[in-house]
């Protein structure tokens, strides 16, 4: 098409090795598409025109600088010129260097390691809430424990080819994992009146190793442990098809390592069949009967296992159903999320989308900044910041359920919403561990570690996901005050949602790191329990997020913990959580905010009073237990919170696990235990000063006696301090 040019850029044969180089890192990024590297004459021409100079290869009737954009080999859509012809160059918008959704072209999709094997189908959900409070089963002492038989004298039906295991770790990772042609790994059916069971794990966070069937409607299943590990089997997620109706099947997944439950006291799995879907609109809902959890007649010689076990019967024949620990929530769901926000014209306003970094695979990790334009850099610069994270742990969809109900909220045009992208800059990580969401890990990275013991590590490249999110978290301290920082969990072995925070040693600000979990407890009274909540800070949890934020200098640092089952509380006792209310906690979370930087100190002072009733009582109860005697009158207060406090007991692995397994050989041990990160974060030591002008709202929020009214609110958004620190 240009001759000229052509010519010109075949006579450069030895292009200046950094323009190479940006050549080539633009390139990556989807800006030049042809396949030879710029010339310097190019480039000289480009600025010159760009510039208004005259160039000698101009010509007199046309404008280069027009025809070199329009040619596929030097077309940058950072360059903006008149459609007329005009030369007046231009810079467009900055974007980030991840291109992130198209309003017309398809997801991204996920990255695989190279040695797993995955299904070209995709894998969807209807969203679906029960009409009726799912109850839990009742045992009655009398439920079958199936001695496990194993594949010597049952017929292996499903089994994955190759699993990494501890002996391996990750090197490479692709979209659509293992190349080639994928197997069949379920038995082939021999005829119609065939009634084997087709078992398939093989997509987005789905966990199943093998199913050995053991008689003619019983299976034991074994659920595949995180990827380059020999541990964590939690979470199980996979497909079934080939159903019989009004048969009594029996499910025994045989190789769990927890010695306590949820299904002890008839917290049942998760069920769903597409034929319900596709034809009633009914979604997941728990199923099972004769649930039993028990320790294993068997075992691997180094630590004992534990089965679940379950009666059932589906719905309908040929039907194909799943079952699952907990609600799936995958990487891709988030994607469609993020999707809907960033084509909503009015959202995408106040929440902005950016690459925090990427995982050890490829795929993104995903940031939300979301804040209400501010009027003047003042207003700007006064805003407080709050940070929230989950899915560090993959097989806890729990945490990200509670993230899209906040989101969900926070994204809204809710008055209350509003005032918080006013008063706030909220910073946002939806998925810290993608990586391990994708191939239906339950604990660990690629890295085959737990992140969240990792939050010290100066090891960049094994743990990028959290490495960025504390960099960043650094950074915005430098910058503002983080008024809260919470982690979204989930929990396997207790009831409810709880919170685990820092007791604070300073006693000017005693107990208010208690403040706003009390709160959540009067917001949400069936579903969240303070007494659950735990503020004792153990040596083996000094890399979790929640500490080494808190000793960075956000006072108010937690990890949120929703249990894998139901509530204990009020009128939900005894019953499951659907998504529903754990989408509902994630508005209470907002709600609580608002009561906790309400400038009209009322009920901070009274949740405080009461925090110190609480705590002359544990300490009464403390002496009582010892036989010991004590005038805690004027005394009392100078107690050490950690003295009477028992451990948080709540976590899989309370232990760091070293390095990733791919450095365990090296003799350079970069991850030094002594690491610490430090900083000078912003606080208002003087909250008497500048006090908001108490104004009441046209709404009412008042969740619990003890205010003088409604809440009160600032006007001047720049002058408006978050009293948590009287």
């Amino acid at each position: 098409m240009f001759p000229a040019l052509e010519t010109e850029l075949k006579q450069q044969t030895l292009p200046e090795a950094y323009e190479d180089f940006m050549y080539h890192h633009l390139q990556y990024y989807g800006y030049f598409k042809g396949p030879t590297c710029l010339s310097s004459t190019v480039h000289r021409q480009i600025e010159a025109v760009s510039r208004g100079i005259s160039c000698p290869s101009r010509p007199e009737n046309g404008n280069s600088y027009s025809l070199m954009l329009s040619s596929p080999l030097l077309k940058s859509r950072q360059l903006l010129h008149d459609d007329l012809g005009e030369v007046n160059p231009r810079l467009r918008e900055p974007r980030d260097l991840f291109a992130f959704f198209s309003t017309s072209g398809p997801l991204q999709a996920p990255r695989w390691p190279i040695e797993c094997e995955v299904i070209k189908e995709n894998i969807h959900h209807i969203e679906w809430v029960p009409p009726q409070p799912e109850y839990y089963y009742q045992p009655t002492g009398n439920e079958k424990a199936p001695e496990i038989v194993g594949e010597e004298k049952g017929t292996v039906v499903y089994q994955l080819d190759s699993v990494p295991t501890e002996d391996s770790y990750f090197t490479s990772s692709r979209v659509g994992g293992k190349p080639g042609i994928i197997k069949e790994l379920a038995v082939t059916l021999q005829g119609p009146e065939d009634d084997t069971l087709l078992f398939e794990s093989r997509f987005e966070s789905g966990n199943l190793q093998k199913a050995t069937r053991v008689n003619t409607y019983e299976y034991e299943l074994t659920l595949r442990t995180d990827l380059y590990t020999n541990k964590h089997t939690q979470w199980f997620y996979f497909r079934i098809q080939n159903t019989r109706k009004d048969v009594t099947y029996r499910f025994t997944i045989v190789n769990l390592l927890k010695p306590k439950s949820l299904y002890t006291i008839g917290m049942k799995p998760l069920m769903y069949s597409q034929l319900d879907a596709s034809t009633h609109s009914i979604g997941w809902r728990r199923e099972g009967n004769e649930i039993r959890y028990y320790r294993s007649n068997t075992d691997d010689g180094q630590q004992p296992f534990y089965c679940l076990t379950w009666t059932i019967q589906f719905p309908h024949d040929q039907d194909t159903c799943f079952f699952a620990h907990f609600y799936p929530y995958t990487y891709t769901d988030l994607q469609c999320f993020l999707l809907s926000v960033a084509n909503s014209p009015v959202q995408s306003q106040f929440c902005k989308l950016r690459t925090l970094c990427r995982s050890l695979a490829g795929n993104i990790v995903y940031l939300l900044t979301i804040t209400n334009p501010a009027r003047t850099p003042q207003e700007a610069a006064a805003k407080k910041a709050v940070v929230l994270t989950a899915r560090v742990h993959p097989g806890e969809s729990n945490g990200s359920w509670i993230m899209k109900g906040f989101l969900d909220f926070i994204l809204s045009n809710s008055p209350d919403a509003q005032l918080l992208r006013d008063i706030f800059i909220f910073k946002v990580v939806p998925m810290l561990n993608p990586d391990g969401v994708i191939v239906g890990n339950y604990r660990c990275s690629l890295a085959g570690r737990d992140l969240n013991r990792h939050y010290k590590t100066i090891l960049k490249e094994s743990f990028p996901c959290i490495w960025h999110t504390r960099n960043m978290i650094k950074r915005l301290l430098e910058e503002r005050e983080v008024l809260l920082y919470c982690d979204f969990h989930g929990h396997s072995r207790k009831s409810n949602i709880f919170l685990y925070g820092c007791n604070n040693n300073d006693h000017k600000f005693w107990l208010h790191e208690r403040v706003f979990p009390l709160m959540l407890s009067k917001n949400a009274p069936d579903k969240f329990s303070f007494h659950s909540c735990n503020f004792k800070v153990q040596k083996c949890k000094e890399g979790t997020g929640r500490v080494v934020m808190w000793r960075m200098g956000i006072l108010n640092s937690y990890t949120m913990e929703s249990t894998f089952g139901g509530s204990t509380l009020g009128n939900r006792r005894d019953t499951h959580f659907t998504p529903e209310d754990l989408t509902s906690l994630g508005y209470h979370v907002c709600d609580t905010l608002l009561d906790f930087c309400d400038p009209d100190r009322t009920k901070f002072m009274q949740c405080l009073a009461e925090l110190k009733e609480l705590l002359q009582q544990e300490i009464h109860k403390k002496f009582k237990e010892l036989g010991q005697d004590m005038d805690l009158e004027g005394s009392w207060s100078d107690i050490s919170l950690t003295d009477i406090e028992s451990s948080t007991s709540g976590s899989d692995s309370s232990f760091s696990d070293g390095l990733p397994v791919h450095l365990l050989n090296t003799t350079d041990e970069r991850e030094k235990p002594g690491f610490t990160v430090s900083c000078s974060p912003k606080r208002n030591t003087n909250p008497s000063q500048e006090r908001a002008p108490d104004t009441k709202p046209n709404w009412s929020r008042n969740r619990y006696p003890a205010t003088k009214g409604g809440r009160t609110t600032a006007v001047v958004y720049p002058s408006l301090h978050i009293y948590t620190y009287p």
